[in-house]
């Protein structure tokens, strides 16, 4: 593994010149202002902020060590999903904080907004706009499996540490992914665990870990995670809370590209492999513009659907696709 990259003072502007790398880098100390990272007591901050209404969170046995994950047999759990007021998981993590085995508690993806009201504009990330709202993660020493997010990512330590691992998107035929259904907690995971790897069962998990990145993070730190890397996250301390903010730059009403994946493997992956190969070099060459524009030379009146860059000519393929997948 290889260190993440570390950036200080990191501006509006110089964000987006990190963002056009494409490459996970470590945002040093750019909460360290917030209140609840200078608070002496996290938990009384969130707390006093606190609606009422229950939260889901997660509760795995000891033994697990933290790892959240598939119980003996995919398609079960070796955690329990249970709910309750905020302020009384908070309690349950404190009594957890006395046990020398204790259970591990994680409440994942709560909305700042609904659940906090007033976090997220006291708690202001000025790098990213007000519109792309914060959500929660609050626990204690769990381990989040290897998965990725389709979205750009930045992860913000606000009490506690966190280690992460990060795998570029060509690392995903090493990482042993789980079935898209069904999974522990929404996402695919990978089945190789990151912290006591079964090489003889998981032999290309040690090309992933040649290619991987970590990082430790410290409250105040925040981590960007580039588009779809693969992510492990350990939090490390008895208290631990991340808040993270999920956006995508792609222009609204193109379609889903999981879609368009998912219509692939219905309609090419079957296909002999001579009729394989020669539809990869056709979408290398056409969609993934391998060869730069496949249109380039040809006049522009006369380029069709070569084209086609607007939302209006988006529409008009989606209709004639629409349309010859209903037979009209």
């Amino acid at each position: 593994m290889t260190p993440i990259r570390t950036w200080h003072d990191v501006t509006p502007a110089g964000f987006q010149e990190i963002r056009a790398a494409a490459e996970p880098a470590v945002l040093k100390g750019i909460a360290s202002d917030w209140p609840i990272v200078r608070a002496a007591d996290p938990a009384a901050y969130l707390r006093g902020m606190a609606t009422a209404n229950p939260v889901p969170f997660m509760r795995a046995p000891a033994d697990v060590e933290g790892r959240l994950h598939y119980g003996t047999e995919i398609g079960t759990r070796n955690f329990t999903t249970q709910q309750a007021p905020l302020g009384d998981f908070l309690d349950a993590l404190a009594g957890e904080a006395g046990k020398d085995r204790p259970d591990a508690l994680a409440l994942q993806g709560l909305s700042a907004t609904d659940h906090v009201p007033g976090f997220a504009e006291a708690n202001r990330l000025a790098i990213l706009p007000s519109a792309i709202l914060p959500r929660l993660w609050i626990g204690n020493a769990a381990k989040v499996a290897i998965h990725h997010d389709p979205s750009e990512n930045i992860a913000v330590v606000a009490a506690g540490r966190r280690r992460f691992t990060l795998f570029p998107p060509e690392q995903v035929g090493n990482l042993y992914m789980g079935p898209f259904n069904p999974t522990p907690a929404g996402v695919q995971v990978s089945m190789a665990h990151l912290t006591a790897p079964d090489l003889a069962r998981y032999p290309r998990f040690a090309d992933a870990l040649e290619a991987a990145q970590s990082a430790e993070l410290e409250a105040g730190d925040a981590l960007y995670i580039p588009y779809q890397w693969y992510h492990h996250v350990e939090a490390l301390s008895p208290f631990s809370m991340l808040v993270n903010y999920w956006w995508d730059a792609a222009p609204a009403g193109i379609g889903s590209p999981w879609d368009a994946m998912m219509f692939g493997m219905m309609s090419l992956r079957l296909l002999p492999p001579d009729q394989r190969r020669a539809w990869q070099a056709m979408f290398d060459h056409y969609v993934f513009l391998a060869n730069g524009d496949p249109g380039e030379h040809l006049p522009t009146e006369a380029r069709g659907i070569l084209g086609a860059t607007s939302l209006q000519d988006v529409a008009q393929m989606r209709k004639a696709l629409l349309a010859k997948l209903q037979g009209g």
